[in-house]
Formats: structure tokens, sequence, C-alpha cells
């Protein structure tokens, strides 16, 4: 089912009501009230990504250059559920990719971050997830990302670690195929 942004679903407010139920709360306790709501349309928004069309988010915003030179996009946000919890996990994803001929506009490469983020998710996946997406769309020389998260289900329940972050990377094409290049890459992001 398509939810649209703002909309509340009554079916997962009902699940919302419920869960408070469950919990041994009262949904008509004053501060409450209006929870299933807002909870919905947090959960909604949080996985808006299911209903995201990459060509849409690409919007003809490739273009044909003669640029042959690593293009690297870092620090940039993202905020996702952990599937295995439906706790939050975010961090910073770092993109980089070699043209062969083709480019890509700067905004759409974080769109395409929030869109595979907006989803339950493992970082694992997501990772992959946004390398073939460029590396789909581009036909480039090669791909790289790298995702630094950290994960709620990790710092406030099980271990109960508030340090540690986890490192992910998927390296296509000439990124995993040519060490200097690699490490040219991981050197601008600041990546050891």
């Amino acid at each position: 089912m398509k939810f649209k942004q703002g909309n509340s679903n009554p079916e997962l407010e009902d699940l919302f009501t419920n869960l408070l139920k469950n919990l041994g709360e009262d949904p008509s306790r004053e501060g409450l009230v209006k929870t299933p709501s807002r909870a919905a349309k947090a959960m909604q928004f949080l996985t808006s990504g299911y209903h995201q069309d990459i060509n849409k988010i690409l919007n003809d915003a490739i273009f044909d250059e003669n640029y042959d030179e690593m293009v690297i996009v870092k620090d940039i946000e993202f905020y996702s559920l952990c599937e295995h919890h439906i706790l939050p996990f975010w961090g910073r994803c770092h993109v980089g990719y070699l043209p062969e001929s083709r480019i890509v506009g700067l905004s759409k490469i974080p769109r395409l971050v929030d869109m595979f983020s907006r989803r339950l998710q493992v970082q694992e996946r997501l990772t992959r997830e946004i390398a073939e997406a460029l590396e789909t769309a581009l036909d480039p020389r090669g791909v790289a990302v790298v995702i630094e998260g950290q994960h709620l289900c990790m710092m406030a329940r099980g271990v109960q670690k508030q340090a540690p972050k986890m490192t992910t990377n998927v390296m296509r094409g000439t990124f995993r195929e040519d060490s200097s290049t690699r490490a040219e890459f991981l050197r601008c992001i600041q990546i050891s």
C-alpha cells in the first residue's frame, strides 16, 4: 500500500494503538492521544524509500561529459531502521565513482542514499544497493561506497556499547581491481 507524505494510515494508527495497550499504557491518556497518528506518520516517512523510483530520483540528471577523474560525495548523513529490531541506525555515507563518459547531478547521490536508507535495512545491504544503483545508472569504470553507522539496537539494548561504529564498503570495477585507486578514494574520505 502506498502512503502519501503527511496523511496518516488508519490501519497503521490502529497498530500503534494496540502496541500502546500491549505495553500496558492507556492510549486515551492525554500525552498519548495523538501518539498513534504521529507514530504512523513517522513510520511512513522512515520507510518512504519503498515508494520511490530510482528513475524519478535521477530525473534526467545523467549527463554525457568528457570527464574521467574520480568524483566523490562524502559525509552524506543518513537515517535508517534496522530490520531486526526496527530501531534506528544512522551515520555517514561516502560515495565515489570513476566516470566512463556519464556523470550524475550532485544532489542525486544523496537522494539515492535517502531512498535506500528509508526502508527496513541492514547496513551491508544499504551499502550494496547504493553502489548497484549508481553502477546501473552510470556504467562507470568503478563505484565505491563506504558507510559508517551507529546502531541503536547495539547502544540501547543488547550489548549496550556506545562507541562502536560499523563500517561497510562496496568496491566495484577499478576501485576493487586497482589498490592505488581504492587507496586514493579512502584517503579522500579519510578512512584507513
